[in-house]
Protein backbone atom coordinates (compact mmCIF):
# COMPACT_ATOMS: atom_id res chain seq x y z
CA UNK A 1 0.00 0.00 0.00
CA UNK A 2 1.13 3.52 -0.81
CA UNK A 3 -0.60 6.66 0.51
CA UNK A 4 0.39 10.28 0.21
CA UNK A 5 -1.17 13.41 1.62
CA UNK A 6 -0.30 16.99 2.33
CA UNK A 7 -0.59 18.29 5.89
CA UNK A 8 -0.70 22.00 6.67
CA UNK A 9 0.70 22.81 10.09
CA UNK A 10 -0.49 25.87 11.98
CA UNK A 11 1.83 28.82 12.49
CA UNK A 12 4.58 28.01 15.00
CA UNK A 13 6.90 30.62 16.49
CA UNK A 14 10.58 30.45 15.72
CA UNK A 15 12.12 27.43 17.43
CA UNK A 16 11.98 23.65 17.55
CA UNK A 17 8.53 22.07 17.95
CA UNK A 18 7.39 18.48 18.38
CA UNK A 19 4.96 17.52 15.63
CA UNK A 20 4.90 13.72 16.01
CA UNK A 21 1.34 13.63 17.34
CA UNK A 22 0.12 16.06 14.67
CA UNK A 23 1.42 13.72 11.98
CA UNK A 24 -0.12 10.65 13.63
CA UNK A 25 -3.47 12.46 13.97
CA UNK A 26 -3.45 13.57 10.32
CA UNK A 27 -2.39 10.17 8.92
CA UNK A 28 -4.58 7.55 10.64
CA UNK A 29 -3.64 5.07 7.88
CA UNK A 30 -0.44 4.41 9.85
CA UNK A 31 -2.54 2.17 12.10
CA UNK A 32 -3.28 -0.13 9.15
CA UNK A 33 0.36 -0.92 8.41
CA UNK A 34 2.15 -3.90 9.96
CA UNK A 35 5.54 -3.20 8.38
CA UNK A 36 6.30 -0.02 6.51
CA UNK A 37 7.83 3.38 6.31
CA UNK A 38 6.68 6.95 6.92
CA UNK A 39 8.45 9.66 4.95
CA UNK A 40 7.84 13.33 5.83
CA UNK A 41 9.04 16.10 3.51
CA UNK A 42 8.70 19.82 4.28
CA UNK A 43 7.85 21.95 1.25
CA UNK A 44 9.76 25.05 2.40
CA UNK A 45 13.33 26.35 2.26
CA UNK A 46 13.39 28.23 5.56
CA UNK A 47 12.16 25.50 7.92
CA UNK A 48 13.38 21.95 8.40
CA UNK A 49 12.68 18.60 10.03
CA UNK A 50 14.71 16.45 12.37
CA UNK A 51 14.28 13.66 14.91
CA UNK A 52 15.57 14.08 18.43
CA UNK A 53 14.77 14.12 22.17
CA UNK A 54 11.05 14.45 22.87
CA UNK A 55 10.95 14.38 26.67
CA UNK A 56 12.92 17.36 27.98
CA UNK A 57 11.90 20.72 26.44
CA UNK A 58 15.28 22.25 27.30
CA UNK A 59 16.74 20.22 24.42
CA UNK A 60 14.60 22.23 21.99
CA UNK A 61 15.68 25.50 23.64
CA UNK A 62 19.33 24.45 23.41
CA UNK A 63 18.90 23.53 19.72
CA UNK A 64 17.58 27.02 19.00
CA UNK A 65 20.42 28.67 20.96
CA UNK A 66 23.07 26.56 19.22
CA UNK A 67 21.82 27.21 15.70
CA UNK A 68 21.41 30.93 16.35
CA UNK A 69 25.07 31.08 17.46
CA UNK A 70 26.34 28.83 14.66
CA UNK A 71 24.39 30.64 11.92
CA UNK A 72 24.04 34.26 13.05
CA UNK A 73 21.80 36.91 11.56
CA UNK A 74 23.26 39.98 9.85
CA UNK A 75 26.54 38.36 8.84
CA UNK A 76 28.39 40.83 6.60
CA UNK A 77 28.93 38.23 3.86
CA UNK A 78 25.20 37.51 3.25
CA UNK A 79 23.88 38.81 -0.08
CA UNK A 80 20.34 37.37 0.17
CA UNK A 81 18.98 40.00 2.58
CA UNK A 82 15.81 41.49 1.02
CA UNK A 83 13.43 39.26 2.97
CA UNK A 84 14.77 40.14 6.42
CA UNK A 85 17.72 39.39 8.63
CA UNK A 86 16.37 35.95 9.57
CA UNK A 87 15.89 34.74 5.98
CA UNK A 88 19.38 33.72 4.83
CA UNK A 89 20.20 32.12 8.20
CA UNK A 90 16.91 30.20 7.90
CA UNK A 91 17.95 28.81 4.50
CA UNK A 92 21.33 27.74 5.88
CA UNK A 93 19.80 26.09 8.97
CA UNK A 94 17.30 24.29 6.77
CA UNK A 95 20.07 22.90 4.57
CA UNK A 96 22.11 21.81 7.59
CA UNK A 97 19.21 20.00 9.26
CA UNK A 98 17.41 18.74 6.16
CA UNK A 99 14.02 18.73 4.51
CA UNK A 100 12.84 15.22 5.33
CA UNK A 101 12.78 12.40 7.85
CA UNK A 102 11.87 8.73 7.53
CA UNK A 103 10.52 6.58 10.35
CA UNK A 104 9.79 2.83 10.33
CA UNK A 105 6.21 1.75 10.97
CA UNK A 106 5.77 -1.44 13.00
CA UNK A 107 2.42 -2.92 13.98
CA UNK A 108 0.50 0.29 13.27
CA UNK A 109 2.82 2.62 15.18
CA UNK A 110 5.80 4.78 14.42
CA UNK A 111 8.83 2.81 15.58
CA UNK A 112 10.70 5.70 17.17
CA UNK A 113 13.10 5.21 20.06
CA UNK A 114 11.94 5.76 23.63
CA UNK A 115 12.93 9.43 23.70
CA UNK A 116 12.54 10.36 20.02
CA UNK A 117 10.10 12.71 18.35
CA UNK A 118 9.77 14.50 15.03
CA UNK A 119 10.54 18.22 15.16
CA UNK A 120 9.43 21.07 12.98
CA UNK A 121 12.42 23.42 13.04
CA UNK A 122 10.99 26.87 12.38
CA UNK A 123 13.84 29.21 11.47
CA UNK A 124 11.87 32.36 10.60
CA UNK A 125 10.41 34.89 13.00
CA UNK A 126 7.17 34.82 10.99
CA UNK A 127 7.26 31.64 8.94
CA UNK A 128 3.53 31.12 8.68
CA UNK A 129 1.80 27.85 7.96
CA UNK A 130 4.10 25.03 6.87
CA UNK A 131 3.17 22.27 4.43
CA UNK A 132 4.36 18.70 4.84
CA UNK A 133 4.08 16.01 2.21
CA UNK A 134 3.65 12.70 4.02
CA UNK A 135 4.11 9.38 2.23
CA UNK A 136 3.49 6.00 3.80
CA UNK A 137 4.23 2.64 2.30
CA UNK A 138 3.79 -0.78 3.77
CA UNK A 139 1.68 -3.84 4.23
Amino acid sequence: MWKQKQITLPHFPRGFHLITNSIIDEVPEIRDISVGLLHVFIQHTSASLTINEDADPTVRTDFEAYFNAAVPENAPYYRHTLEGSDDMPAHLKSSILGSSVSVPITNGRLNLGSWQGIYLCEHRNRGGHRKLLVTIQGV
